[in-house]
C-alpha cells in the first residue's frame, strides 16, 4: 500500500468501518494483496509462449485430423499505386474510385477489381490459423471450467450466494481460488496483448471492451476481496465458452457439419441461460441487493457493479447475434445471400463469391465471425 498511497484509499476499496489494517489480520490465512496482481504479467507471457508452441506443434496435427485445409490463394500482382490506395484509403473502392484507378494505372475495370479481390484474400486469416486460435481457447476454457468447478462445488457460496458476503471483507482466500484468479487474469492479459495479431472479427471493438472490463473486474474484485463472487462470475463464463470454441474447430474442418451445428445449438442454449438468466438473477442480484444485508454502499460497490453491468450489456449484444443466427439456421435453413455479401472486417469478399460459397454450404463460418470469447 506504500506504493501510490492515493490509489489505495480504504474508503474506496473497503466498506465503511473496515481498514487495511483489519485486512492484514488475514495475512496468515490468505489475505489478497494488490501486489499479487503483478504475477499476472509473467503468467501472460507464459501463456503467450505456450500459445506460440501450441500453434506450431499441437494445433496443426489436430487440424489435419478434422480435415482443416488451407485454400490456395492467388497473390495480387505487385502494384505500388494500388497498394498505396489499398493501405491508405479503402480496401473496397467504389465505382468512381475504380474508374479513377483505371485512368491512373492504365488498366481495365476487371483487372482493378480482380487485384483488390486477390489483395483482400491475402489479408484473410487461413483456416489453419483460425483453427489454432479456436483450439487454444477451447483447451483453456475447458480446463478452466473443470478446475473452477472442482474447487467451487464444495464451497457454501456455490449453492447459497448469501455466503459470498458472510463476514465480508474479512474472508481468507484459499490457495486454489488464488491460482484460479491468477491464471484467468493472466490468460485475459495475454488475449489483450495478442489482440492485434489474432484473428480480427467484426466485433473487434466489443472484444477490446470485454477484455479490458474483464481485467479491471478481476483486478478490482481481487484487491477488494470480492473473491467469492468473482470465482462464480469466472465459472459461469467458462461454462459456455469452450462449447463455442469446439464448434468453431469442427466448422473449420471438412465433413463435420452436423457436429458443428449440434455444438452451436448446445452453446446457444447454455449461453442464453447463463448470461441472460443466471448472470443477472444470481450474480448481479447478489452484488446489488444481497450484499446490502452485510454492509452499506461504498465507492467500490458502485464501481464493481458498473463493470458487471458493462459485461451484461455485452452479453445482450452477443445474445442478439446468437438469436438472429439461430433463427436463420432453424427456420430459414441457411444464411441469406444479402447478409453474406455484407463486408465483415478483414473477411470481405465479392458478393458473387460469397453467394456461391453459401450455396455450397461453406458459409457457416459466418455465424462464428463474431468471435464470442466472453
Amino acid at each position: 500500500m506504500d506504493l501510490l498511497p492515493d490509489v489505495w484509499i480504504q474508503e474506496f476499496w473497503l466498506p465503511p468501518g473496515v481498514t487495511w489494517k483489519d485486512m492484514e489480520q488475514l495475512e496468515g490465512a490468505g489475505c489478497p494483496r494488490p501486489r499479487d496482481l503483478l504475477l499476472a504479467l509473467p503468467l501472460a507471457l507464459v501463456f503467450m509462449t505456450l500459445r506460440y508452441v501450441f500453434d506450431r506443434v499441437i494445433a496443426p496435427p489436430l487440424g489435419r485430423c478434422v480435415g482443416v485445409r488451407n485454400r490456395r490463394q492467388v497473390p495480387a500482382t505487385p502494384s505500388p499505386m494500388l497498394e498505396s490506395f489499398y493501405s491508405q484509403q479503402s480496401k473496397q473502392p467504389s465505382q468512381s474510385e475504380i474508374h479513377d484507378l483505371m485512368v491512373q494505372c492504365d488498366r481495365t475495370q476487371r483487372h482493378i477489381e480482380t487485384w483488390f479481390r486477390h489483395r483482400r484474400n491475402q489479408d484473410r486469416p487461413s483456416p489453419t490459423k483460425k483453427f489454432s486460435e479456436a483450439c487454444w481457447r477451447f483447451f483453456f476454457y475447458l480446463v478452466a471450467f473443470l478446475a473452477g468447478l472442482s474447487c467451487l462445488i464444495d464451497t457454501p457460496w456455490f449453492w447459497d450466494q448469501r455466503e459470498c458476503w458472510r463476514g465480508y471483507p474479512l474472508q481468507p482466500i484459499e490457495r486454489a481460488h488464488f491460482w484460479y484468479y491468477q491464471l484467468e487474469l493472466g490468460f485475459y492479459c495475454s488475449l489483450l496483448l495478442r489482440v492485434t495479431v489474432d484473428v480480427k472479427r467484426k466485433d473487434f471493438k466489443e472484444q477490446i471492451i470485454h477484455h479490458i472490463a474483464t481485467i479491471f473486474l478481476l483486478a478490482f474484485s481481487y484487491c477488494a476481496n470480492y473473491i467469492r463472487i468473482g470465482t462464480l462470475v469466472m465459472l459461469l463464463h467458462d461454462s459456455s465458452d469452450f462449447l463455442l470454441e469446439s464448434a468453431k474447430m469442427f466448422n473449420y474442418g471438412n465433413g463435420w457439419r452436423k457436429t458443428c451445428d449440434g455444438l452451436f445449438i448446445v452453446f446457444a442454449a447454455i449461453f442464453l441461460i447463463t448470461r441472460l438468466v443466471l448472470f443477472p438473477t444470481k450474480i448481479i442480484h447478489t452484488t446489488l441487493v444481497l450484499s446490502m444485508e452485510n454492509f452499506v454502499p461504498f465507492a467500490g460497490y458502485y464501481f464493481f457493479n458498473i463493470l458487471l453491468l458493462v459485461l451484461q450489456a455485452l452479453h445482450m449484444f452477443w445474445a442478439w447475434l446468437i438469436l438472429r443466427m439461430a433463427y436463420k439456421f432453424l427456420f430459414l435453413g441457411k444464411l441469406c445471400a444479402e447478409q453474406l455479401s455484407q463486408p465483415q472486417s478483414v473477411f470481405q469478399q465479392q458478393n458473387a463469391e460469397s453467394t456461391v460459397e453459401a450455396l455450397k454450404g461453406r458459409s457457416i463460418d459466418r455465424k462464428f465471425s463474431a468471435g464470442w470469447d466472453t
